[in-house]
């Protein structure tokens, strides 16, 4: 049963969307019980900013090599780093590295079992920590991303969701919608995320293959705002430093073990050489990449 008084379909929609999950969920290998707890953390970062179909095969290979916070915390960085591939934005792979130090240290290599405790972690925010909860430890809390307040924002107020920080009325919303049993509750988050991955997506939702579009005021009003602003803004990538820093890991990961890049190697990489510089800055500040006396550049050691 739902606890929200203001949308009396919110239980038809949980049963509706719980029928759902159970024959539309994608497999994926974190999923269905089959992941430890650090499993789950370790695939919520990996899937920040990035498409779940590019995280599984970096995730397999993560975890097989280190299939818990106390191995991890003793890799090498170069191996970390060149591990996290092209997930795009390297830092994180860092920062997990450190969370897998504080785990295995403080907590004798177990996830700590409380919300709080989740959110001290180096690199764990506010969505993390309530999605550990949730999948890893089925606990009853709201979890809320983009899919989420989406899906939400559309189903029961009928409105486009615009991206940006959670409202406290989108806030308050996910918490009332939440069921009351934490199985129910786990069931919820889940398929109401996957619902916005697969079809209620941000441009153009599959209105005609969703479980509960019966339901579903946003439809029902004519579908309005859509397209107007994407819930997440596309980015630009061409020539941004994003892209110069990506180019420079790049260079270092494919290099044989041990191995430096010439300063003349790395200024073939980007003609614009104050920007080059200014990133391989960058990459030195976030302890991304060692810079040597001569110039020459390599993975952290």
């Amino acid at each position: 049963m739902m606890n929200d008084t203001k949308n009396p379909n919110a239980a038809d929609i949980a049963l509706r969307l719980a029928a759902w999950w159970e024959t539309a969920a994608r497999d994926l290998p974190w999923r269905f019980g089959r992941a430890s707890d650090w499993g789950v953390l370790v695939s919520e970062v990996m899937s920040q900013q990035t498409q779940m179909s590019r995280v599984v095969p970096y995730w397999t290979a993560w975890m097989e090599r280190w299939p818990d916070a106390r191995a991890l915390a003793g890799a090498p960085k170069a191996e970390v780093i060149t591990a996290w591939g092209r997930l795009g934005y390297p830092r994180r792979a860092l920062r997990l590295q450190e969370c897998a130090r504080t785990v295995a240290e403080q907590y004798d290599n177990q996830l700590p079992h409380t919300y709080d405790e989740l959110l001290a972690l180096p690199g764990v925010g506010d969505y993390t920590a309530s999605a550990v909860m949730s999948f890893a430890f089925g606990e009853r809390i709201a979890v809320i991303d983009t899919n989420i307040r989406r899906v939400i924002s559309r189903v029961f107020r009928g409105e486009e969701s615009f991206g940006g920080a959670a409202s406290p009325v989108e806030r308050e919303t996910a918490r009332r919608l939440l069921p009351e049993n934490d199985r129910a509750s786990v069931t919820w988050n889940q398929s109401v995320m996957e619902l916005g991955a697969t079809v209620c997506t941000a441009k153009a939702p599959l209105c005609d293959r969703c479980p509960i579009a019966g339901q579903c005021v946003f439809l029902r009003n004519g579908r309005p705002g859509l397209g107007e602003r994407r819930t997440r803004p596309r980015q630009r990538f061409q020539g941004t430093d994003r892209q110069v820093r990506g180019l420079v890991l790049n260079a270092l990961r494919e290099l044989p073990a041990d191995s430096v890049l010439e300063r003349e190697q790395a200024e073939r990489l980007w003609k614009d050489r104050i920007q080059l510089d200014a990133c391989i800055v960058s990459l030195d500040d976030d302890g991304l990449v060692e810079m040597l006396p001569d110039g020459s550049l390599r993975l952290p050691q």
